[in-house]
């Protein structure tokens, strides 16, 4: 677990509807970081139905989800919890915090 927040962005720089991607400094940890609608969500940018990263695919903020390109699994932006098949396990949720004007997040994985 890192204890160690990760800088994302200055907080005007992620408007809804956007994403942005980090890796974790401490575990390496590839982070996707969207805004829906204001609030801040962070999941591990790696689907859970293989290893792809969810941040080449397509966002929806309508209905707040983000589906990878490899196989079309979706997965709800604000849990992580798969959507549909081919995933059944959701992906991992990180904290997101906004400090000092940035836009903050870690793996908080033990």
């Amino acid at each position: 677990m890192s204890e160690t927040w990760t800088f994302v962005c200055a907080a005007g720089e992620l408007l809804p509807g956007e994403l942005k991607t980090v890796f974790d400094e401490v575990t390496g940890t590839p982070i996707l970081v969207l805004n829906h609608d204001g609030d801040l969500y962070a999941l591990e940018d790696k689907c859970s139905h293989e290893d792809f990263e969810l941040s080449s695919g397509h966002f929806d903020p309508a209905d707040a989800s983000i589906e990878c390109v490899l196989h079309g699994a979706r997965f709800d932006v604000r849990d992580g919890r798969a959507l549909c098949a081919p995933a059944y396990s959701p992906v991992a949720k990180f904290p997101v915090r906004l400090e000092l004007g940035g836009v903050w997040t870690r793996d908080d994985r033990d």
